[in-house]
């Protein structure tokens, strides 16, 4: 059988791709030249001082590699008084793994291994010592073998006095990775509040989209929750309605995010500020989800209030068929502890289209976890009918942590509503479309008006 016709299989050409692959890994660092650094061996002799740049080397030494990563000022000034260079290649790992041979004909997972340089090192951990010292000996500022510069680092691990240092030696403020990305995009948690702060007054610029994603540094605070950011990039004006490619706002990625009970505040603080900075709530990404669509997604209730009250629309669809109320129902039993039940309250109070009553059997077997969901859509209807199905969709651990309130939904099946559940049914219909702006300005009292708003009561009558 000839070579053109053997039948490789799928893991035998990926094999040959990553053998391939590794041996143009070698060869490019045959060419770089494994050099360590020592200090006897490296004293350029004053003829050589006028040569041309040569290529950096790779470093090796784990003497120095020791005095970089611990920041070691004086040990690291024996080794740079020997007239080095300063900008030299240094092996590191990342997080990522890949198969490799290793050139031992044994394949097995190995860490991807990368580049990086003194500089990035020492700017990341914050050595501001050692870093003005690698740039008094000619380190280049901008040096970016791993693709990132000693800026990107600074600022990705919030090391303020590292972006001052660098900022101030010349470092380029709009320097582009490659990933494309820009300083102020690795701003990414509270502690680089600072260092995008001087990265604009050293002429970041403020609306600069990374290559792939097309997020704004406006995008990356409304994801990571940074209000602090959020505000100085509107206070410096940054476009509150830019798009990336997924067609999503700032404030659409804002309500996307997942978000644990600590952090609903937080989120929803940062919303408050991109609607009050202009961001328009009404906005739809590439597959027609509103903000309001997503916030019920990530079940934050502070923020679905907030978007209710600026006028969202409740019963749009999004591609999928799905309301905001959809949304909702089907995240509610992963949910528990963001209090999923004042969501569908509110989506309720605001005119949203109540679930066919057909389907309440689905709601019981899958909202069930959450009595008030269950109890806030049920007292929606005036006439409703129970069957002997309901009892079996809901688990039987369920209804003994909640006997009273399960009984009283079984109930339904065999005794009318009450009159006062009747007469506040009554009501809703009459003021349907209008509800939440009316029931706040009738004078009535406050258990009455809560009671129109769907008080959760634990049972139904």
């Amino acid at each position: 059988m000839s070579s053109l016709s053997f039948p490789f299989s799928s893991c035998a050409l990926r094999s040959l791709q990553l053998e391939a692959e590794e041996l143009e890994r070698w060869e490019i660092r045959k060419k770089i030249g494994r050099v360590a650094l020592r200090p006897s061996l490296n004293i350029q002799h004053p003829a050589e001082a006028k040569a041309p740049q040569q290529p950096p080397c790779l470093c090796t030494d784990p003497i120095f590699h020791e005095a970089l990563f611990n920041g070691n000022l004086a040990s690291l000034k024996g080794y740079l008084g020997a007239e080095c260079s300063t900008n030299l290649l240094i092996p590191s790992r990342n997080h990522d793994m890949r198969w490799s041979s290793q050139q031992t004909g044994i394949w097995s997972l190995t860490y991807e291994e990368e580049f990086t340089c003194p500089l990035y090192v020492t700017a990341s951990r914050g050595y501001t010592d050692c870093l003005q010292l690698l740039l008094k000996k000619g380190a280049d500022v901008d040096f970016a073998p791993s693709g990132e510069t000693a800026l990107h680092g600074a600022c990705e691990n919030g090391q303020k006095e590292s972006v001052r240092v660098l900022l101030s030696y010349g470092a380029n403020s709009n320097a582009e990775s490659q990933e494309g990305l820009f300083p102020l995009h690795h701003c990414k948690t509270p502690e680089s509040y600072h260092c995008a702060k001087l990265l604009l007054q050293y002429g970041a610029y403020i609306n600069r989209q990374t290559e792939d994603e097309g997020f704004t540094p406006l995008h990356v605070a409304a994801r990571h929750g940074l209000l602090e950011h959020v505000d100085l990039y509107l206070r410096h004006g940054a476009t509150i309605d830019k798009r990336d490619v997924q067609g999503e706002t700032p404030l659409i990625v804002a309500c996307t995010q997942p978000q644990s009970p600590p952090e609903l505040e937080r989120y929803y603080r940062v919303c408050q500020r991109l609607i009050q900075g202009g961001a328009n709530i009404k906005a739809r990404d590439n597959d027609q989800q509103s903000p309001l669509h997503l916030a019920c997604k990530s079940a934050n209730p502070h923020v679905v209030e907030l978007l209710l009250e600026q006028g969202a629309e409740v019963n749009t669809m999004s591609y999928s068929g799905n309301t905001a109320m959809q949304n909702i129902l089907q995240v509610t039993s992963y949910k528990l502890q963001n209090q999923p039940e004042l969501i569908v309250r509110a989506l309720l109070n605001h005119g949203a289209v109540r679930v066919w009553p057909g389907a309440l059997i689905k709601v019981l077997r899958y909202c069930c976890s959450s009595p008030r969901t269950v109890e806030v859509l049920l007292n929606t209807y005036s006439k409703l009918r129970g069957t002997e199905d309901w009892a079996e969709a809901v688990p039987e651990d369920v209804q003994w942590k909640h006997p009273e309130f399960f009984q009283s939904v079984f109930l339904l099946s065999r005794s009318p509503r009450s009159l006062q559940h009747l007469c506040r049914c009554t009501l809703r219909f009459h003021l349907e479309g209008r509800l939440a702006q009316t029931l706040p300005i009738l004078p009535l009292p406050p258990p009455l008006l809560q009671f129109l708003q769907l008080r959760f009561e634990g049972i139904l009558y």
